[in-house]
């Protein structure tokens, strides 16, 4: 597997894939000043690697074992661990709609988490016919695998669940984050139709 650093090159060498990354991903390496003044809780730092269209920020922490986790902080104040490396990270983000599903989670429950992984995929495969091919051309250009959705939402489960003690992210005040597993199991007005 590609190390995160070859994968950003990719990414920035590589114009259209970098566009249908921000377009189709929201995953923007143009915006990585959005996680700036961020941390973890333990006081190690955070490297700023993309942002998205809210300024939330996409950040790496230290190298460990190899790897360089990726930790998520929204500007709303909640984070969580996404993947123990950038490949992991973008497979989650390119064939899962990963916010929404942590956000409907029932606090953490993976079967919530599947259940609302499933009416999300519904919905953006109607608002976007064409997000498989996308999802299959972001996937063939960095060399990563296209992995179903019951299985991103068990490894965004699993990596989200070790969110805590050591990935919280915290501002240069100290100040911790939220985490990233929202109480609904499906949107209060209206649920899932």
């Amino acid at each position: 597997m590609a190390s995160s650093d070859h994968l950003l090159d990719l990414i920035r060498s590589a114009p259209d894939v970098r566009g249908l990354l921000r377009a189709s991903f929201e995953f923007d390496v143009e915006r990585s000043e959005c996680g700036d003044g961020l941390g973890l809780a333990s006081g190690a730092s955070l490297e700023p690697i993309a942002g998205d269209f809210t300024g939330g920020a996409y950040l790496r922490c230290a190298e460990e074992g190899g790897r360089r986790p990726v930790v998520f902080a929204s500007s709303d104040g909640v984070s969580g661990l996404i993947a123990d490396d950038l490949a992991g990270a973008l497979e989650i983000i390119v064939g899962l709609q990963w916010r929404d599903c942590l956000s409907f989670s029932g606090g953490g429950d993976l079967e919530v988490m599947l259940a609302s992984a499933q009416h999300l995929e519904r919905y953006l495969v109607r608002d976007n016919p064409e997000i498989a091919e996308e999802r299959a051309r972001v996937a063939s250009a960095l060399s990563l695998r296209v992995v179903p959705v019951p299985d991103l939402v068990a490894r965004l489960h699993e990596a989200a669940s070790r969110t805590e003690p050591h990935y919280v992210v915290a501002t240069d005040d100290g100040d911790a984050y939220d985490g990233v597993f929202g109480e609904y199991a499906e949107p209060r007005l209206g649920g899932w139709r």
